[in-house]
């Protein structure tokens, strides 16, 4: 039979998944004209000899690969997302990569709108926002906005996006409108004092915005501004033209020296009537707001005009000043003035534009005397910033107690600044990340009490090349000497951003620095962190923090309508607004976080609270609050409303009035009838995000579910439904009215992260996250026929390493004796007795499951076809560290192979048990292996013998030395030791004959090095394998390439870890000539005949391919579980994905029936060819017998023969007697030889 997508279900009722099922969604994936699926041709392989076939691994999920966009990717665990589509399958498609999350997409004018958290958007530098063209996929970042984008709200008839979040862009702040005309244009009332979350259009038309705001306008210039100084006295200044004069010559001398006194050591002087320069060059960035010089009067010297050059702009700046003779305001560029009057200690001069720069030079074109010079120079900015590196902070010689300053633990090292602002620290840790191992605390100068921003300025990862090395930190604080709000909640951010990026810690109120009390930001690494970080080490990195004053009206309480037909925000229209009213009910430090619009009616959701709502409320068209049946009991952060029923997601388990039960972090609104229910039971965490879907699960047409995203690990209990352990990701089936992970039916396997969806058309959508999804949710093993299928066990990782995920799948479990990191089923077993009504499926590996009876069973399961496929295992006396890595079934017994421990009918067991399949008990058990570290790889019994064949890495059986590779006689339940010549550890067998076993592995033979031997049975002698010398490496995996089994195919690696792939023909060794990326692992290889022939080679029939399974990293496309090698090229077969993120893995192909090898397409069946030869055998039979009656009669005839009278009459009378002896001796009378022809 030929592998096909068609839906079908199993001879033994496990469901299957197959693409009619899938199809369906050809409908809804395709995104524009521009992303277009290449399907990929079936690999016809020919499964009608093999009986019931099964797939071994460790995943959650499994495809066919049908798309030559699909892939076995896994989903970010790094705070990075991806803009995703659907194939044709179902799966999801990434069609390009963000660094940070994309939190908010609308479509404007054929262009899709992305904001978000994110730097680069499809390796490009995004800051924030940018807009994706479906149709030729090309990203353009709009410039200018500094910060993260919360939502975007598109309006096309009014031509332009408004734009909401914490950021900063023209002269706005978190709220700005970008224009058809591809510019942004300021919102009459200049933004909000704090980030937007959320706008939504009402159903009047007004704009609603909502967030964690208390009035409109900007931030704001400190009461006294010009308050921090730049520090100058780390930096690198030079000067041209200086005077020889000792002591006068140093162009330091005037750095922190305010004093204005001359003289050696205090002034620098120039050459005589010589113009000169004085130049200064910075390791950090920063935006002078005003430059204080002192003039000298050495000897009647000093500078007359002079100017200002910012670097690397290489601009000269404006200035204004106030002139000391005249008192009168004025304006200065490239001929700046500076007094001569010894009464004018010093001069400010204020620059007219605000201009970052990281180096300056200061020209003295005219002076007094016998020429220029100064006694001081001093720069000043508005911004406060507390550097990581203590040279960029406040100097000592700041005119302030309180100097910013940070202090530092671990391991810490400056890094050049690259494209960055400024140098910065990184810290380089191992993993697993501790808490401790690494902290920066920022002490700001703050010289007024007041309502501050908090920013956190992080250097981006592409410049020095660590973004698969960054994760994530925790940053606190400490704010005010006392109060309720005198502490920062930690915060937990990335720092994988490629380009330099802010993250807005904190809005609210900073009490001044003073000798008794210091602000105080902390940043230390998030402990743990194994998974997330694909890197061997963690690299943490600082730099500054940031403190913007704020300024505003007041007024608000995170809701504000705004009517778009007017230009200008008028005081009587925004306090009557009903909007504004119900924000102004809200409790102190309340916030707004989701907005959803209905044609009658605005929702709001956030975290407040009033005399009559509770976190949740609507206003209807009226202007009229709906209590929404009170409200909820915790904050709501994530709203999706379909037809009357508002999904609502967040920290919440009750309503306000605690009368709805079963509302754990997540809920359902009927607007119909004012009433809150349940989704099952809830779930254990928080709820960040509700993105509604379709799938397929009736077969038929798609229908809509509904997606959570959060911070949630179970799925609680409910009905007949048992508690579900999940990883921050679930789907609710509304028809089912239950979840996805509750249903027996076949379904997707769906994982990750789903931030926000937009729907482009009617059977178009995007969404945004990051995913791992597969056409079938298999849990370690399934079906192969006619399309995957389950098996009816639910394989679970064991509790070692789901509780600890850096002890789960090791990809590489196909090439190493290890088996410390195995995890899943590995190996496979179908079992039939038809004459007693048997038919038993065996899985062993390294797992939990669930018996029939609801006990727990440990790494190998039995699942009895004959008893309604009733699931049992071997109950507590082996060990649950144990590992089944082979299966072998002589007669009735099964002998499982692997890393086992424990005991049997009181008999201890060390790598090998036998079971009696027919009475489902231990059979008495063979002498226990024994050895430093005892792994049985592979078991394999002599065909038609009763010999079982055991190898791995042992040294006895018993007390018999017997190493590498033991025979186990089952006649007389004894230990044989076959041949004395083989050493080391074998890792797979195979029968090429009935007497001659192979073995590969890391092996010796008498001592020297082998990777492939062979064992004859009939003389129990081991040898190498002919030309094995020539492998490069142990052998991993072999299997027969050839019918007769004289020609096969091995897999190994080579010394530098690299995987090969070679043929013996029969005569000598070839290559298959390709490659494999790093860290490919093949466990097993499998020949199968296809019915679509391809071109033939001399190393593959064109009705042949291989199979190969494991981890297979193919150049060019990536990892893949399964590939086919036709003999010329690897493609992927089967594609797997596992929980946390990871990607799975296949272990190996079982069968019922070992006949790969065919015959060819269109062969007559077995029955007529055995009636054929029943007829041609009767056909010569008959011949025969007329050929002997022709020969006997022309004998008679030649010898005279007369026939008898055949007349009864007168028989006795006429008969006379005749001698026995004369009868006798007339035999052999009378007769000329014999006949002749």
């Amino acid at each position: 039979m030929r592998i096909s997508l068609r839906r079908s279900r199993t001879a033994r009722g496990c469901g299957s998944m197959s693409s009619q099922w899938l199809l369906t969604f050809a409908s809804l994936a395709s995104v524009s004209r521009a992303i277009t699926f290449n399907s990929i041709p079936d690999a016809s392989l020919d499964t009608s000899r093999l009986g019931r076939v099964g797939i071994a691994g460790d995943f959650e999920g499994i495809s066919l690969y049908q798309f030559r966009e699909q892939t076995e990717g896994s989903f970010n665990t790094n705070g990075s997302e991806q803009l995703l589509t659907r194939l044709p399958n179902g799966v999801f498609l990434s069609l390009l990569e963000a660094d940070a999350s994309i939190q908010a997409m609308c479509m404007f004018q054929g262009q899709v709108m992305l904001g978000g958290n994110f730097t680069s958007l499809g390796g490009v530098q995004s800051p924030g926002i940018a807009t994706f063209d479906p149709n030729t996929s090309e990203i353009t970042p709009l410039a200018n906005l500094s910060g993260q984008v919360n939502s975007l709200l598109c309006d096309d008839s009014a031509g332009k996006v408004y734009v909401g979040g914490s950021f900063r862009a023209a002269d706005s702040t978190n709220a700005i409108t970008w224009l058809a005309s591809k510019s942004w244009a300021s919102l009459p009332f200049a933004g909000f004092n704090g980030p937007v979350n959320s706008i939504t259009k009402a159903p009047g038309g007004h704009i609603i915005f909502g967030g964690s705001f208390t009035g409109l306008g900007n931030t704001s210039t400190p009461h006294t501004p010009d308050g921090q100084v730049i520090n100058l006295s780390t930096a690198t200044v030079e000067a041209d033209q200086s005077t020889s004069v000792a002591g006068f010559s140093d162009p330091k001398n005037i750095v922190c020296k305010t004093g204005g006194v001359d003289g050696a050591g205090n002034t620098w002087l120039l050459q005589d009537n010589t113009p000169g320069t004085w130049r200064a060059t910075f390791n950090f960035g920063f935006e002078p707001t005003k430059l204080r010089l002192w003039n000298t009067h050495q000897d009647g010297r000093g500078t007359r005009t002079w100017r200002f050059t910012a670097q690397p702009i290489n601009g000269i700046m404006n200035f204004t000043y106030i002139d000391p003779a005249t008192k009168q305001n004025l304006t200065c560029t490239s001929e700046c003035p500076l007094s001569n009057d010894p009464a004018v200690k010093f001069q400010d001069f204020h620059f007219v534009n605000t201009i970052g720069m990281n180096a300056f030079r200061f020209d003295i074109s005219a002076w007094y005397g016998n020429g220029g010079g100064l006694a001081g120079l001093e720069l000043f900015q508005n911004n406060i910033f507390a550097f990581a590196i203590n040279d960029f902070n406040e100097p000592g010689c700041a005119n302030t107690s309180t100097p910013s300053n940070t202090t530092v633990t671990g391991p810490w090292t400056v890094t050049p600044s690259g494209q960055s602002n400024s140098q910065y620290l990184s810290a380089q840790l191992p993993k697993p990340v501790a808490s401790d191992a690494a902290s920066v605390v920022f002490y700001p100068d703050i010289r007024e009490s007041g309502d501050y921003i908090i920013k956190l300025y992080t250097p981006g990862c592409r410049q020095d090349n660590t973004c698969l090395r960054r994760g994530q930190i925790s940053v606190s604080g400490t704010l005010t000497a006392s109060g309720t709000n005198r502490t920062m909640d930690p915060k937990i951010l990335y720092q994988t951003n490629e380009f330099d990026k802010y993250d807005q810690l904190h809005i609210g109120s900073i009490d001044a620095s003073s000798g008794s009390f210091r602000p105080s930001i902390t940043m230390t690494p998030v402990p743990g962190q194994e998974q997330s970080i694909p890197a061997d080490d963690f690299v943490m990195v600082a730099q500054r923090v940031g403190f913007e004053l704020m300024n505003s009206t007041g007024g608000l309480n995170g809701l504000f309508e705004y009517d778009p037909s007017r230009t200008t925000v008028d005081a009587a229209d925004v306090s009557s607004s009903a909007f504004v009213k119900l924000g102004s009910s809200f409790s102190n430090n309340s916030a707004v976080t989701s907005l959803v619009s209905t044609n009658d009616r605005t929702f709001v959701g956030g975290n407040f609270t009033s005399d009559d709502v509770r976190n949740i409320v609507a206003i209807d068209n009226n202007g009229k609050t709906v209590a929404l049946d009170g409200g909820l009991n915790g904050e709501v952060l994530s709203m999706y409303l379909s037809g009357d029923a508002l999904f609502v997601g967040g920290r919440f388990s009750n309503t306000r009035d605690g009368s709805t039960s079963g509302l754990a972090n997540v809920a359902v609104y009927d607007g119909g009838n004012n009433k809150w229910a349940a989704l099952g039971a809830g779930v254990d965490g928080t709820v960040r995000s509700i993105v509604p879907t379709t799938l397929n699960l009736s077969n038929t047409t798609p229908e809509d579910v509904i997606t959570l995203t959060g911070e949630f690990t179970h799925l609680l209990a409910f009905g007949n439904n048992p508690v579900v352990e999940v990883t921050g990701f679930a789907v609710w089936v509304k028809s089912q009215n239950n979840w996805l992970q509750n249903l027996n039916t076949p379904v997707p396997f769906l994982d990750g992260i789903l931030s926000t969806s937009l729907k482009v058309s009617d059977n178009e959508t995007l969404f945004a996250g990051s995913m791992s999804s597969q056409v079938l949710r298999a849990y370690g093993a399934t079906t192969l026929s006619n399309g995957f299928g389950n098996f009816p066990v639910k394989i679970r990782p064991p509790a070692s390493q789901s509780s600890n995920p850096a002890n789960g799948l090791s990809k590489r479990v196909g090439s190493a004796n290890s088996t410390e990191t195995v995890a899943g089923v590995v190996t496979g077993a179908f079992y039939e007795d038809n004459n007693n009504g048997r038919n038993i499926t065996i899985l062993g590996g390294h797992f939990i499951a669930n018996a029939s009876n609801g006990s727990a069973i440990y790494n190998l399961a039995l699942i009895d076809g004959a008893d309604s496929n009733s699931v049992t295992g071997l109950g507590g006396d082996i060990s649950e560290e144990s590992a089944f890595l082979a299966l072998a079934i002589q007669g009735d017994n099964l002998f499982a192979g692997g890393r086992v421990n424990g005991t049997a009918q009181g008999s201890a067991v060390n790598g090998l048990i036998s079971y009696s399949l027919a009475s489902k008990s231990f059979n008495p058990q063979p002498p226990a292996l024994a050895g430093d570290d005892v792994v049985v790889s592979a078991v394999n019994v002599r065909p038609n013998s009763g010999d079982v064949y055991v190898g791995g890495s042992f040294d006895r059986a018993g007390s018999l030395p017997c190493p590498s590779v033991c025979l186990f006689n089952t006649g007389s339940s004894q230990w044989n030791r076959p041949g004395f010549e083989l050493g080391g550890a074998v890792k797979c067998m195979l029968w090429s004959s009935d007497s001659v076993l192979l073995a590969g592995g890391n092996m010796t033979i008498n001592n020297t090095a082998a990777f492939l031997t062979s064992y004859d049975a009939s003389s129990s002698r081991w040898s190498l394998f002919s030309g094995a010398e020539t492998l490069p490496g142990p052998v991993n995996a072999l299997t027969a390439a050839s019918s007769d089994r004289s020609q096969v195919w091995v897999a190994g690696t080579r010394p530098d870890g690299s995987t090969y792939l070679m043929k013996y023909d029969g005569s000598s060794w070839t290559s298959a000539g390709v490659t494999f990326d790093s860290s490919t692992a093949v466990s097993s290889l499998q020949m199968f005949t296809v019915t679509q022939p391809h071109d033939s080679t001399d190393i593959m029939a064109s009705d042949q391919v291989l199979l190969l399974t494991g981890s297979i990293k193919i150049p060019e496309f990536g990892t893949a579980s399964s590939a086919i090698f036709n003999g010329t090229t690897v493609q992927p077969f089967a594609l797997t994905s596992n929980i946390d993120g990871k990607t799975g893995s296949i272990s190996r192909i079982f069968v019922q029936t070992e006949a790969f090898f065919s015959s060819p397409a269109g062969g007559m069946p077995l029955v007529f060819v055995a009636l054929i030869g029943l007829a041609i055998s009767l056909g010569l039979m008959v011949l025969i017998v007329l050929a002997g009656l022709a020969l006997d009669r022309y004998r008679k005839k030649r010898e005279g023969y007369i026939p008898a009278p055949t007349s009864m009459f007168d028989r006795g009378s006429g008969m006379q007697r005749i001698p026995p002896h004369e009868l006798l001796q007339s035999l052999n009378q009378g007769r000329s030889g014999a006949p002749q022809v």
